[in-house]
């Protein structure tokens, strides 16, 4: 689903990636772990089209991501690939549901199926009865589910996750945690999570380690 093959990144002088390879299979679960500064950020915007590498080679879902540009870029990162962030993003003004109907409009669904679409997923993590709730209104748990459901309403290949329960306590982590299997199981996402929780990654499938821009 993901290959990676020597993929660098420098900022000025400082290499930050030197030469990764990396490779997914579909439906995996992947943790990426290292110190902060190892470059495991940078790495994962480079696998969601966020940011292009200085060299190297990737395949998504069996497209050459970095031959993508513009509106043909936009397009399969809005369709193929859904984004998990520590910081939830949602967007103050609107209710769950509509903050998880943004995207599926973006992609030119009708807003009567990107309604509904929407409000499985917030009955599936568990928000049935706060699809209605801004974001003031949720916990900082419930705002990560809000932010779970978006990311997968256009039913991406891949999810990446970047240290996604890394401002929650540890009983609404657990639950996140959680959570994310749960959808694998039911939609068969591709999901690769850059985390400092131990407990997250002795979860996944395969748990890697970066050490100054490469994998141990």
């Amino acid at each position: 689903m993901i290959k990676a093959k020597s993929i660098t990144k420098s900022f000025g002088s400082l290499q930050v990636l030197k030469g990764i390879d990396f490779c997914v299979s579909q439906g995996e679960v992947v943790s990426i772990m290292g110190a902060s500064g190892a470059g495991k950020s940078t790495f994962l915007q480079i696998l969601g089209t966020l940011m292009r590498p200085d060299a190297g080679s990737l395949l998504i879902d069996g497209k050459d991501a970095l031959a993508l540009k513009g509106d043909r870029l936009s397009a399969f990162r809005a369709r193929r690939i859904g984004f998990v962030f520590q910081a939830h993003h949602l967007l103050p003004e609107f209710t769950a549901l509509e903050n998880v109907m943004i995207p599926a409009l973006i992609a030119g669904e009708k807003d009567g199926s990107a309604r509904e679409k929407a409000a499985a997923l917030l009955a599936e993590v568990g928000l049935a009865e706060r699809v209605s709730h801004k974001p003031s209104q949720l916990s900082g748990g419930e705002q990560q589910r809000v932010a779970i459901a978006r990311a997968l309403v256009n039913n991406p290949a891949v999810l990446y996750a970047d240290e996604p329960s890394g401002n929650l306590d540890s009983a609404t982590k657990q639950e996140i945690h959680k959570l994310f299997f749960d959808m694998r199981e039911r939609h068969g996402q591709t999901i690769v999570i850059v985390t400092h929780d131990p407990d997250l990654a002795a979860l996944c499938d395969r748990s890697l380690m970066m050490r100054d821009g490469r994998f141990e």
